[in-house]
């Protein structure tokens, strides 16, 4: 009986180890990080947002700011095109990224968050423009950093904008957000309330002591994790991380923490996601997320 209990047991136990989630990252804010090819080669990353479009909406001509990689004034960024392909062709998904912590952006009404909307469809979706930023490439979606001060709903108006004008598309334009870690966020709670508009969330657990690994404890980290897990609709979360200690201003998690005592805690959930990481440059130093991707 003992021999027959080992033999029925014994196949099930590696599946409560087994990975289930994915590693976001951002690309594109320091020329030294490496090619985007580069990064889609090491095997670890299954989501890409391309930082940042920081300039868009109030009639304003949106501007791409990929830092030192390429030259959008000059369609020096079209290159990338053969990249993004490559990437997709390895089943990364590639977003690009609204905002970021300096830029001048705003959605002034529904009919800017509409026309911003077409702009994204026809020059980085699956639309048409003769003056693609980054060439024939179609990516795969739409990210919100959203760091500058916003005005309530008016973010929501633009994903649902989104939705509209991809409505009839062979392939869904997945759309995801970054909001802070104090719930809900202040300038995309709204949006991300609403159901049915956003696919994933990545929660920036850093730069936020209230809700952040204070260096020797886990207890706000996961209380926070929690709350966002209850109270966010039916989307995939991630855990939003420095890659290094130099990425953010504080709330960087070691490894090894990561690992032991925060993802056996969170993998449970039907919502989760994996974990995201600031930035391809900082991980290129840490390795960090080579160190964690068995248990993610």
């Amino acid at each position: 009986m003992f021999l027959v209990i080992l033999a029925v047991l014994a196949p099930v136990a590696p599946k409560a180890s087994a990975a289930k989630g994915s590693i976001a990252i951002y690309w594109g804010q320091n020329g030294n990080e490496g090619s985007l090819a580069n990064a889609c080669s090491n095997g670890t990353y299954k989501i890409i947002m391309l930082s940042f479009l920081n300039v868009f909406g109030g009639g304003q001509i949106p501007q791409l700011n990929l830092a030192g990689h390429c030259d959008p004034s000059s369609n020096g960024c079209v290159t990338l095109s053969s990249q993004i392909a490559s990437c997709q062709s390895k089943g990364i998904q590639i977003l690009l990224s609204l905002g970021g912590a300096v830029g001048n952006y705003t959605i002034s009404s529904a009919s800017d968050a509409r026309s911003v909307a077409r702009y994204l469809w026809n020059n980085f979706l699956g639309g048409r423009s003769s003056s693609r930023p980054l060439g024939s490439a179609v990516l795969d979606g739409i990210d919100f950093d959203i760091e500058n001060g916003a005005i309530p709903d008016r973010y929501a108006l633009l994903a649902q904008a989104i939705r509209d004008v991809s409505r009839g598309s062979s392939r869904r334009v997945l759309i995801s957000a970054a909001p802070q870690c104090p719930f809900p966020d202040a300038n995309l709670g709204s949006a991300i309330a609403k159901q049915g508009l956003f696919d994933y969330v990545y929660v920036q657990f850093y730069n936020n002591p209230p809700c952040q690994y204070d260096g020797s404890n886990t207890t706000r980290l996961l209380d926070s994790w929690k709350e966002w897990n209850s109270k966010t609709p039916n989307v995939k979360i991630f855990m939003g991380l420095p890659a290094a200690p130099a990425a953010a201003g504080s709330g960087f998690v070691p490894s090894q923490v990561l690992r032991s005592q925060v993802l056996p805690r969170i993998r449970s959930s039907p919502k989760y996601g994996g974990v995201m990481f600031w930035s391809v440059f900082f991980d290129r130093q840490t390795s960090y997320s080579q160190s964690i991707k068995a248990s993610v």
